[in-house]
């Protein structure tokens, strides 16, 4: 049966949007994962201590978690087209500008600028995707597609660090990114369409700035706390200025009409427990992962090439699980599927508590592939069971609050975790002992977890396919690039 040529057409449309939001967002998760690898070059070259690791690492993510769900809002308000390229362009700039970084000051600040573009590139990407896509098969379809490929990010992250940072050194790291943003800018101007929701709520300008200071000056006071003294002016200063700030924050947002972060549907036990696991899995995740490399290239003696190569049975078990995971939560439920993937991500975090400089890497690989396995079965899960508490047409709103408590779980995994490492070292610990101590805590906090949601989580399954949950929703208006300076009018 022959194909017409508007069909033709339709169908390439679809694929070239699909490539450029996919492409987004790998760039997004290639930049969680390749740092990593990248780190201990980093301590040699710039001359920084844990306390420089901690910040190059935690000003991305911290950017990230805070400024997601505004990104979210703003490219539904003034144009998911428009949102999208200007995060590229953000965070292609900010990649260039980290690699010319000529100290670790000059590094942080640059991660902030890649932190404010990813938070707008990744929501926008997803939010352009879905508008392109009214029909709910096709919707989920979509919607698995881009997860699965733009995942590939995470897996390919540590074996692209460790190959560009020993050939050419940590700064090529930064640099991959800028022919992929090139590619973006010019491939979205061209084929993207612009869509906007003209009835998106209006920025929350205070919540957001508070938000951001609050966490802000938790992190500092906790990274800080273990260089300077937990009980140091500026360090006690912070922690002050963290409570009220963020106190302050939890006002504003119970008194606002839209409200960036909505306190009541925290009054329902289902979205309140997934959102909690959900900061305890960023925070042993993303927190131990901030040591797998330098474990293997500081204690072990490894390379950066081949200690890049062996943090990858921990992304590759995730890429491979996690499409699993959401069958297995519609089968068994949410809190069978979560409880069984933090009692499995718990044990491997304490094995690995237990490796030391003599320890086979046959004995190592395992561990991190079980803690990869473990909290890929919990991600989606503990996300569809945030999105089943609240109203269907919330439902975009609980997935980016989701991913920001993941994140704000990563933030402070990173800065407690390295606050740890730091203390055992002060009482006269070798690094590798820090180590141990860091991923037993790690471990310990997930088991104490796992027993939680065993109890809190509830029984309930996905009743429904998450997209099938908004199709009654009034479609988003679609506008060409010709026509969206008229609509915004």
């Amino acid at each position: 049966m022959a194909v017409s040529p508007a069909a033709e057409g339709s169908r390439r449309d679809r694929a070239v949007l699909l490539t450029v939001t996919c492409l987004g967002q790998f760039m997004v998760l290639l930049d969680n994962t390749i740092v990593g690898a990248a780190l201990p070059d980093m301590q040699h070259r710039l001359h920084t201590g844990l306390t420089g690791l901690q910040w190059i690492v935690d000003a991305y993510v911290l950017l990230v978690a805070m400024l997601l769900l505004s990104g979210g809002v703003f490219a539904d308000r003034f144009g998911r087209k428009r949102v999208y390229l200007t995060g590229v362009a953000v965070f292609t700039a900010a990649s260039v500008a980290c690699s010319l970084a000529p100290s670790t000051g000059w590094l942080i600040a640059g991660r902030v600028l890649q932190g404010v573009g990813a938070a707008a590139l990744s929501p926008a990407s997803l939010a352009l995707l879905v508008a392109a896509r009214p029909a709910p098969r096709e919707r989920v379809r979509a919607i698995g597609l881009w997860a699965g490929l733009s995942g590939i990010g995470l897996a390919a992250g540590p074996v692209a660090g460790g190959v560009l940072t020993e050939a050419f050194g940590w700064p090529a790291v930064f640099l991959v990114n800028l022919p992929i943003g090139v590619v973006l800018l010019l491939a979205g101007a061209r084929t993207l369409q612009e869509t906007r929701n003209p009835s998106a709520p209006a920025i929350d300008v205070p919540g957001t700035a508070l938000s951001v200071m609050g966490v802000g000056a938790l992190t500092y006071s906790l990274i800080e706390g273990g260089a300077r003294g937990w009980t140091s002016p500026a360090v006690l200063a912070s922690f002050t200025a963290a409570v009220i700030l963020l106190a302050a924050f939890v006002a504003v947002e119970a008194r606002r009409r839209a409200p960036m972060l909505p306190l009541r549907l925290f009054r329902q036990r289902l979205f309140t427990v997934s959102n909690t696991a959900m900061v305890v899995v960023g925070f042993a995740l993303m927190g131990s992962s901030f040591f797998f490399s330098q474990f293997f290239v500081y204690v072990q003696g490894s390379s950066i090439l081949r200690a890049g190569l062996q943090t990858l049975p921990t992304t590759l078990a995730m890429v491979i699980v996690s499409p699993y995971a959401g069958r297995l939560a519609a089968r068994y439920g949410f809190r069978t599927v979560v409880t069984v993937g933090l009692a499995v991500a718990g044990p491997g975090l304490l094995a690995l508590g237990t490796v030391d400089a003599d320890t086979g890497y046959g004995n190592v690989w395992w561990r991190l592939a079980v803690v990869g396995t473990g909290f890929a079965l919990t991600m989606s899960p503990l996300t569809g069971a945030a999105i089943q508490a609240v109203d269907p047409r919330e439902g975009g709103l609980a997935s980016g609050i989701s991913s920001t408590t993941r994140q704000i779980g990563a933030v402070l995994g990173v800065a407690v975790l390295g606050a740890v490492v730091r203390a055992r070292q002060a009482d006269g610990a070798s690094f590798e002992s820090g180590l141990h101590s860091a991923f037993v805590v790690a471990g310990a906090l997930t088991l104490v977890t796992a027993v939680l949601t065993g109890v809190w989580l509830g029984r309930s399954k996905p009743a429904e396919d998450p997209a099938a949950r908004h199709a009654s929703a009034a479609p988003d208006q679609v506008t060409t690039s010709n026509d969206a300076s008229t609509n915004s009018r």
